[in-house]
């Protein structure tokens, strides 16, 4: 088995969602942009990892008929298979939560409170697409039976991330709408 030295976290990330089923970058970019509340990460990553992965032996490659042009296809391997399986018995940390609303509120003593919930306001915006692709989720778990526990789970704990934005963000409205 390949050396699972040089693998990052993204790295399993990539593993993980092209799974059994396969995926082309396309469609990684496409599930990053569903999953934003669980990991960020630029889409050029979403191309270039899986490249680097196939160099170690962990998905291998290939070309499928698309739209336009064709596509590339990645499919985990037994190398790739067995890097998932030892990375799940390794300890998880808890996760880094890089949130610029948070940065900006600290900010705050360099605005006043009306600019900084300016700032703000389009978190609302986003809190309810997040919410309403939640919603439809729910329905794709039961499309993929051998995934549908873990989403499910996750789904519930983005809905309590979801539901802690929404009340931070009504403190925060309240103390500077106060002020």
């Amino acid at each position: 088995m390949p050396s699972t030295a040089s693998l990052t976290p993204f790295s399993y990330v990539v593993l993980v969602l092209v799974g059994e089923g396969g995926a082309g970058p396309h469609d990684l970019v496409r599930m990053m942009r569903q999953g934003r509340i669980y990991w960020s990460a630029s889409e050029s990553q979403y191309y270039a990892e899986p490249k680097r992965l196939e160099k170690l032996g962990l998905l291998t490659s290939t070309k499928e008929p698309g739209r336009t042009h064709d596509r590339t296809a990645y499919r985990l391997t037994d190398a790739g298979r067995a890097a998932v399986r030892e990375w799940l018995g390794t300890p998880a940390s808890f996760p880094r939560i890089q949130n610029e609303p948070v940065v900006r509120l600290l900010a705050s003593e360099y605005a006043d409170d009306a600019t900084v919930l300016d700032g703000l306001q389009t978190l609302r915006t986003e809190i309810a697409e997040i919410a309403a692709w939640l919603e439809r989720a729910e329905q794709i778990e039961t499309q993929l039976p051998h995934r549908s526990r873990a989403l499910a789970l996750n789904r519930r704990l983005a809905l309590r991330i979801v539901d802690a934005h929404t009340a931070w963000l009504d403190e925060v409205e309240a103390e500077l709408g106060a002020s």
